[in-house]
């Protein structure tokens, strides 16, 4: 799908006044067209801050959050640094959405302070294939620091959003240095044509991406090679046209 030419325009606006002509942007695909199209380079940028979230289900959209970024992680090269407060990740979970126990090193910390110095040491040192923290809270400050250090060593860096507590949830909210930021909420899974659990299924809301487009997609959860799919029945039924669907920026 080609973008409006004055879309692509602003982009390359945006890109020289930021510097980024300067240099090609690695990014990684998540092979979904419909996702791609709506992300500046067609994919999710590299040695760059993004932040995901779960909906307003609680543990469930947090558990299916966690997914979503460990999918990402999965199609990486390298170690996967893994920042935690508490020791609550349910690694089988994982290698379901492609990222076995080998791949991934946990740093526990005491506090979410902890995490980011961690997260962030761990970003500087370079040759991971992604970096990943844990944390309620995300202030500007702490996410022009992160960003800086993804940029400066190519690593992919992911704030995985979780509260203790619902009310923390409207920290989400305040402005972050993040390139994207996205929420995960669960569906209803894929239907079988016989009695059983089919395929999880998502609402994956692209929040927002700085010059790109914000957008929602529901996509069935990632595979054992950590990779999304348009369900079978959007693909090729009368809704696909509301894949990708523009919504106003939280």
């Amino acid at each position: 799908m080609r973008l409006n030419p004055a879309v692509e325009s602003l982009r390359a606006s945006i890109g020289h006044i930021e510097g980024n002509n300067q240099r090609a942007k690695a990014v990684l695909p998540f092979g979904v067209a419909a996702m791609d199209t709506r992300l500046p380079g067609n994919g999710l940028a590299l040695g760059a801050l993004h932040e995901v979230a779960g909906g307003g289900n609680g543990a469930i959209d947090g558990a299916a959050a966690a997914l979503f970024v460990a999918g990402i992680a999965a199609r990486t090269k390298g170690k996967i640094l893994w920042c935690i407060t508490r020791p609550d990740l349910f690694a089988p979970a994982l290698a379901q959405a492609g990222l076995p126990p080998d791949r991934v090193i946990y740093v526990e910390a005491g506090d979410e302070k902890a995490v980011l110095a961690c997260f962030e040491e761990g970003l500087r040192h370079g040759g991971l294939g992604a970096a990943i923290a844990e944390v309620a809270h995300l202030s500007m400050t702490a996410s022009r620091r992160l960003q800086l250090a993804a940029e400066a060593s190519g690593t992919l860096a992911i704030a995985l959003r979780r509260w203790r507590r619902q009310t923390e949830a409207a920290d989400f909210g305040q402005p972050t240095a993040a390139v994207t930021r996205w929420r995960i909420s669960v569906l209803p899974s894929t239907p079988l044509p016989v009695p059983g659990v089919g395929r999880a299924r998502w609402l994956v809301e692209l929040i927002r991406a700085r010059a790109g487009e914000s957008a929602d997609f529901e996509l069935e959860g990632c595979d054992d090679k950590g990779r999304l799919a348009v369900p079978a029945d959007l693909a090729h039924g009368p809704h696909q046209k509301e894949l990708g669907r523009r919504f106003a920026s939280a």
